[in-house]
């Protein structure tokens, strides 16, 4: 198996998932389609909680000791101004924007039927944006991707990828086109997590991975009071975060 193999295995099943979506989409009512988005919702909830559980990790409690739950807090504070400041949440907006228009031109669409306050244009950035998060910011995203660079398999890849391939039929037959153009995301991310490790091989510790993991699942709370539609958290502005919790375990762990 190629180094990779897991982020071209994921692309396919998001690109696979966004088509059956698609043409599925149509056929239900919105009701049904919000429904589908609450129960996507409510699953995330699940699987964050399930990654903040790592916050009590016996690697990272033996390394820091009590301090675990103010390096997630101050991951998520240093992070979340880092990305403010770097605007990246409108940097993924805009992304979203600039590659609708790409795509209705190729549709032959016209450029007039664009505006700022336009549904379909809400539509299609909040697909795109909201499945890049739900696909990128998961543990099982930085974990399996960082296994494949150091050679340790695409298992965790794998298992991600069935669900993304799910989660898309789900968000593409509510949110429409933008969700397949998250694949690009998806590429663009773990492709560059899977270059780090073959870089870093196996320098992470567990309790790096461990805050890093604690970290994201608070992250996919952001990403699921989104998809609940109880508050738009600006979740990509928080994403420096992940690369937060590591340093600062490090450095903890240095004082302590």
């Amino acid at each position: 198996m190629f180094t990779g193999a897991g982020t071209v295995l994921n692309v396919v099943t998001v690109l696979m998932g966004s088509g059956i979506g698609m043409l599925l989409g149509h056929r239900f009512p919105q009701r049904t389609r919000d429904v589908v988005t609450d129960a996507l919702g409510l699953v995330t909830l699940l699987i964050a909680a399930l990654s903040v559980a790592a916050i009590v990790d016996p690697a990272l409690t033996a390394t820091v000791g009590d301090a675990a739950m103010l390096i997630v807090l101050g991951s998520l504070l240093i992070g979340g101004i880092t990305g403010s400041l770097l605007r990246i949440e409108s940097g993924l907006e805009g992304l979203g924007e600039r590659l609708q228009r790409l795509t209705s031109r190729r549709r032959g669409g016209a450029d007039e039927t664009w505006t700022p306050d336009s549904p379909d244009r809400h539509q299609f950035v909040d697909g795109f944006v909201t499945a890049s998060l739900v696909f990128c910011v998961g543990p099982l995203t930085i974990l399996g991707a960082l296994s494949d660079g150091m050679g340790q398999g695409i298992d965790e890849l794998a298992l991600k990828s069935t669900l993304d391939g799910f989660a898309a039929i789900a968000f593409a037959a509510t949110l429409g086109g933008g969700v397949a153009l998250s694949a690009v995301t998806v590429a663009i991310v773990q492709g560059a997590l899977t270059l780090l490790g073959v870089a870093v091989g196996e320098v992470a510790t567990a309790a790096q991975i461990a805050a890093l993991t604690a970290t994201g699942g608070l992250l996919l709370v952001g990403v699921a009071l989104r998809l609940l539609r109880l508050k738009p958290l600006p979740v990509g502005d928080l994403l420096p975060a992940l690369l937060v919790a590591p340093l600062l375990v490090t450095a903890v762990a240095a004082v302590t």
